[in-house]
């Protein structure tokens, strides 16, 4: 069964050191090497991890990449182009858009 098409949201809410924050990005790149659209949003300690080398890389492959920017605030990272910043209203999007929802905290 292909899923080529499909969409997947994901929300990552783990420090970037945290293993879930890691196997949130391993489900992202094992879909996006299934022709899926990935949509990934980092809330709370996950915001910090927009910086990532792996997430960036993730990103020029097609990610769609959203931080909280809420969250950015709260612990003074500033915000860049690295993601589009938002609030909790793309989080609301994302799970009445996509065809599946997982969340790694």
């Amino acid at each position: 069964m292909s899923l080529r098409g499909k969409k997947l949201g994901l929300l990552i809410s783990t420090r970037p050191d945290h293993p879930n924050f890691h196997r949130g990005l391993k489900l992202a790149e094992t879909a996006l090497d299934e022709g899926v659209d990935v949509y990934l949003y980092c809330i709370d300690d996950a915001v910090p991890g927009v910086e990532s080398t792996q997430l960036q890389l993730l990103k020029e492959r097609g990610l769609k990449l959203y931080a909280c920017a809420y969250g950015a605030h709260k612990r003074n990272f500033p915000l860049s182009d690295k993601a589009v910043f938002a609030g909790l209203t793309v989080v609301n999007d994302l799970v009445a858009s996509t065809d599946r929802f997982v969340s790694f905290n």
